[in-house]
């Protein structure tokens, strides 16, 4: 059986992806005291720059591989009133690669003179580069240096007792005319209407996969059904060792197992009875960022940048435009194993999200208490964490609860559940094997696939992902139990949304059926006269607690007979809803990521504006 490393723990998980530190300003964490004579020549703000391993690595003359983060991120916020796809992607890229070939020429520089060997990357401005203890003083004294991290290996995957969890060996086996899950999230009955993922692309960021296996070669973007072609499809972030597939694979290869079953669950169908997958018409491409379950910052940041710039197999000729529409990522990246500020990763994550690629994270195994989705890249808002349960729809006691704490205030997390008990998908052991895992990394390709899904469905979706986030959660069934009531970040399990499970189980059929859908920008148009008439309307603003507009944020409007309409807010944070019948009484919620609100309850005799205040 795969995944059965006695020192791992997290989510079937593989990473440890401590990348680069995301948004400037963001909390750092002081380097330890006591590092040596050398470290006490820098002052204490030069100091805190560099992460306490890389100062324990290159104490007494020894070396450290690190990561550094420069001060000057690229701000690619404008992609997002980019309406054209290609345009959007093409936007990003050019953006953050001529941001880094800028700033990072005054350092690289300074690391040629010295002869030092480096690396540049452009997903999030950065270089990992050789370093001594001398060369780190070098770095941490300059003010287009914000940190220094180690780029050691590391490995993260989950603990045997959770990936084996309530494994019924014959089951797991055996195929099923549509697997559990991925009836669970109701995905047959949107195949039935004709939509299965087509158009859609996927990108699995994982251990590798085995492309051959006959659930997924069919699935392979890189497969025409006789000839195959890994330009733009592949991509090996291992440059030495890689187990069993070597360094700088030329074709998709699992050195370890755990990508193949996680795209499985995405994509996966044979043909001949295994319908593993949601998104069966979907296609995948895939890029290794692990060797043997080990990973680095560079290999990990190394695969967002050909996801989000795809290369032909000489890594060269990026084209944006062959970018994928949705990434699984069932990793993440501790404190406990270096990504000591768990800001590592934000700046890489909002920028693959700038360029329309809807990123699902796998949440954690680290339940049943409370803020246990605390590391990387699960934490970040523009990350859509999922949490897990099994067939019976209970909770699993190893989902990680939230709230996230990274962000003040605290964040709700998971956004939404997925099955991952039990699950049963595709293993690299041949092209023919099936097996079930349970985790968390199993929840989130459900997710993964759902989006494809929806999109192919709803193409006025597409790329659009804050509108999807907000669509599937507000659609999403709230049905899950629990042992006892759960009370995480002052919310009880019984309230929807909450730190436990999100909004709920996951819903394909009910989000391709729901109502959410943008509304236009907010006009000085009158509201209309105070006399009561049958189509009025209600609108208004949404603001947190500070007055600030609170955008994408869903809201419904409830008659009293229970029927209801959900639109999401502007950048204004604006809402409307026309058409309503006076002379009614409604209840109008909204709810956010982020804020917690009040509902209000309007007998609507006349048009009127009902605006929100975020609670405190």
């Amino acid at each position: 059986m795969p995944i059965s490393y006695p020192r791992l723990r997290f989510f079937v998980l593989l990473s440890a992806l401590c990348v680069v530190a995301g948004s400037l300003g963001l909390r750092r964490q002081s380097a330890a005291a006591s590092v040596g004579d050398e470290a006490t020549t820098l002052r204490s703000t030069d100091e805190g720059k560099i992460a306490s391993r890389v100062l324990a690595e290159t104490e007494d003359g020894g070396t450290s591989k690190v990561v550094i983060l420069l001060a000057d991120q690229a701000d690619v916020s404008a992609a997002y009133e980019i309406e054209d796809s290609d345009e959007r992607g093409w936007y990003v890229y050019n953006t953050l690669t001529a941001h880094a070939k800028r700033t990072q020429a005054g350092l690289k520089s300074t690391l040629k003179r010295q002869g030092r060997t480096y690396r540049s990357y452009w997903a999030a401005n950065m270089l990992i580069a050789d370093a001594d203890r001398n060369l780190v003083m070098q770095l941490a004294e300059r003010p287009d240096v914000a940190k220094i991290d180690s780029n050691a290996p590391t490995r993260w995957i989950e603990d045997p007792e959770v990936a084996n969890k309530d494994i019924d060996i014959f089951r797991s086996y055996a195929p099923e005319a549509v697997e559990w899950g991925v009836s669970n999230v109701n995905a047959p009955q949107v195949w039935a209407q004709g939509f299965n993922g087509q158009g859609m692309v996927i990108g699995g960021l994982d251990t590798g996969i085995r492309w051959t296996h006959n659930a997924i070669k069919n699935k392979y973007r890189g497969w025409d059904g006789t000839t195959a072609d890994h330009n733009y499809n592949w991509h090996d972030a291992i440059h030495s060792g890689g187990g069993v597939c070597g360094a700088n694979a030329t074709l998709p290869c699992d050195d370890n197992g755990h990508g193949t079953h996680t795209v499985g669950t995405v994509v996966g169908d044979d043909g001949a009875g295994n319908q593993i997958g949601v998104a069966p018409g979907a296609k995948w491409i895939g890029c290794r960022n692990m060797d043997v379950g080990d990973g680095t910052p560079a290999t990990y940041t190394e695969c967002f940048q050909f996801m989000i710039a795809p290369t032909n197999s000489a890594g060269a000729n990026p084209n944006p435009a062959l970018r994928p529409h949705v990434l699984n990522n069932s990793w993440g990246c501790p404190p406990v194993e270096g990504c000591t500020t768990r800001a590592e990763l934000e700046t890489i994550v909002n920028n693959t999200q700038a360029a329309g690629i809807f990123v699902a994270v796998s949440a954690g195994n680290n339940g049943p208490n409370c803020s246990t989705v605390n590391a990387p890249p699960a934490i970040y808002e523009a990350s859509f964490s999922v949490g897990a349960y099994s067939i019976s729809n209970a909770l699993a006691s190893f989902s990680s609860r939230g709230p996230s704490t990274f962000y003040t205030p605290n964040l709700l997390k998971p956004n939404i559940s997925a099955p991952g008990v039990n699950v049963r998908s595709a293993l690299a052991t041949s092209d023919t094997s099936y097996g079930g895992l349970s985790g968390t990394s199993m929840a989130g390709p459900h997710v993964a696939g759902v989006v494809a899904v929806l999109w192919s469905a709803r193409p006025e979706l597409v790329r659009n992902v804050a509108a999807t986030k907000s669509l599937l959660q507000n659609t999403a069934n709230p049905v899950v139990t629990l042992g006892a009531v759960q009370t995480c970040g002052g919310t009880a399990s019984s309230q929807i949304p909450n730190n436990s499970f999100g909004f709920g189980r996951v819903d394909v059929f009910a989000a391709v059926n729901g109502m959410v859908t943008p509304t236009p920008t907010a006009t000085a148009t009158p509201i209309g006269t105070p006399t009561p008439v049958p189509g009025v309307t209600i609108d208004g603003v949404v603001v947190n607690a500070a007055g600030t507009a609170v955008r994408n944020a869903v809201v419904t409007i409830i008659t009293e007979t229970g029927s209801k309409r959900s639109v999401l807010t502007t950048s204004f944070g604006f809402y409307s809803f026309s058409d309503v019948e006076a002379g009614k009484a409604y209840t109008l919620v909204v709810r956010s990521s982020r804020y917690r609100f009040a509902a209000r309850q309007e007998q609507v005799e006349q048009s009127v504006r009902i605006n929100f205040i975020g609670l405190e």
